[in-house]
């Protein structure tokens, strides 16, 4: 089972791809989004496009670009988009985000949870100063070290010590890129345990509703692997920030 099947079936009932709960969404994006009645979105990695589409459907006068390797995602962003009447408003790209490019700037630009799409933080910064208007926003979700991280939390996440940093460091590199953080969130342990009960149950049921399937088998060892990185790895010790960010 490849690698955006599993992704798409373990977000069935999570479509944010975050450690993020809804209201702490729609705090993010109303506060992104505030003082304008009308405006660009971008969303790089936007996977079913949930940033956009709940966008679209508080913002009646805002329009959406989404951009993402995995085509039957889109494919699903475009029916939700239709369900909400909202599709005349978004655009939908099956593109390398690295790729993307656009002739008129965007007053938001919305890169959580995507950033490995680029090789981290600091070049998604770069990527998204690219794409955004002057006095646009940038709403960007990464991993942070809550504390020192054990080899078992290492070898869960397949990461590498010198990946990710403190909050205060990470925080300090966003602010030396010449960004400000004018909001932010930091994803509590609520928020990751849901996540991750969402992720590992949404993938184990629908490995235990279609057993005859020539992949459920190999869904149920995904669910079981990342449970277990979860619970005996990283749990506590890998955070999630999101910052909204304004260029200095």
């Amino acid at each position: 089972m490849d690698r955006q099947q599993i992704s798409r079936l373990a977000h069935a009932h999570h479509p944010i791809a975050a450690p993020l709960a809804d209201e702490s969404v729609a705090r993010l994006l109303d506060r992104a989004t505030a003082g304008r009645a009308d405006g660009r979105a971008l969303d790089l990695g936007c996977g079913e496009g949930a940033w956009l589409i709940r966008t679209l459907a508080a913002r009646p006068g805002w329009h959406a670009v989404g951009v993402d390797l995995d085509a039957r995602a889109l494919t699903r962003a475009r029916e939700t988009a239709t369900v909400l009447g909202v599709e005349r408003r978004i655009g939908l790209h099956h593109l390398d985000a690295r790729e993307f490019t656009a002739k008129e700037p965007f007053d938001l630009v919305v890169c959580v949870g995507s950033t490995h799409a680029f090789g981290g933080l600091l070049p998604t910064l770069a990527a998204a100063r690219e794409l955004l208007s002057p006095g646009g926003r940038l709403l960007v979700g990464d991993g942070f070290w809550q504390r020192e991280p054990s080899q078992a939390a290492l070898d869960g996440l397949g990461a590498a010590r010198d990946e990710f940093t403190d909050l205060a460091t990470t925080t300090d590199r966003v602010l030396a890129d010449g960004w400000t953080p004018v909001s932010g969130h930091v994803s509590t342990e609520r928020e990751w345990e849901e996540y991750e009960f969402a992720w590992t149950g949404s993938l184990a049921e629908w490995a235990l509703d279609h057993p005859d399937h020539p992949e459920a088998a190999a869904a149920r060892e995904a669910a079981d692997r990342r449970r277990r990185e979860w619970l005996h790895g990283y749990r506590g010790t890998l955070g999630f920030v999101t910052y909204l960010l304004r260029r200095d």
